[in-house]
């Protein structure tokens, strides 16, 4: 967009996240080491890296379920660090953590009342479920089923349609694809680019890279909790180039 300044990635979209020189650690050791980025608004921010690199605590951090050590966590323009989880999700923050966590023994409608709870306002609720249900047509046709009898790839559905259903400007997934299989993984991908393309923000943290850097507007490589590099979506076919992201020179 024009006339915009850029973010600390150089994104032009109106930021609605901004992360200055996080910091969190865990007793004496350092998880996320002076990590920026920003966010705009309707954008995919891809974050890949090798385990333990840092990718999930980020997701806490700033959710607020992990205090940062240092630096800032500010959301449209607001800082949030320092603020409760349930502070930060009515401000228009949701988090879908890693492995679903969905109540296996509710009904899919019920799992999905839960995400009113995180709601700023209960207008609008009604609409906001039919759109999601929309966004999910599985979903509906399964509403009155129990939660734990549906597949992997349905459960993971259902857990976003549960964050979107609190009408959140900004998604946080931990992993959406662990554990399923590719044809089911294509899904929710699919699902995600709908998602975005209803002006919902997302921070995507996964394990599948390149598939990743395919899809994000820009993915941020992290290596022992610090930013090693952001690559865009044309360098997702250079291998020697993942190769030094990820392991180094």
């Amino acid at each position: 967009m024009s006339g915009r300044e850029p973010g600390l990635d150089g994104s032009t979209a109106e930021e609605l996240l901004r992360i200055a020189g996080l910091e969190v650690r865990y007793g004496d050791v350092a998880a996320v080491r002076d990590l920026s980025f920003s966010v705009g608004r309707g954008e995919v921010v891809g974050v890949v890296g090798p385990n333990g690199a840092g990718k999930s605590t980020t997701l806490h951090a700033i959710m607020g379920v992990v205090p940062a050590a240092a630096g800032t966590v500010t959301f449209q323009g607001e800082r949030i660090t320092g603020l409760k989880p349930e502070a930060i999700a009515r401000s228009g923050v949701a988090l879908v953590p890693e492995g679903r966590h969905i109540f296996p023994h509710f009904t899919v409608q019920e799992n999905l009342d839960l995400g009113l709870v995180g709601r700023r306002s209960k207008d609008g609720a009604a609409r906001d479920m039919e759109r999601v249900l929309d966004l999910f047509p599985i979903l509906r046709d399964f509403r009155a089923r129990q939660a734990g009898v549906l597949s992997g790839g349905q459960q993971q559905q259902l857990a976003i349609a549960r964050a979107l259903v609190a009408g959140p400007e900004l998604l946080l997934l931990d992993e959406p694809s662990l554990g399923l299989a590719p044809t089911v993984v294509d899904l929710v991908f699919d699902t995600l680019d709908e998602v975005r393309a209803a002006g919902v923000s997302i921070v995507l943290v996964e394990q599948r890279a390149q598939l990743t850097i395919e899809f994000a507007d820009r993915t941020h490589v992290l290596a022992n909790g610090a930013h090693r590099m952001t690559l865009s979506p044309d360098d997702a076919g250079d291998e020697a180039l993942m190769a030094a992201a990820y392991f180094g020179d």
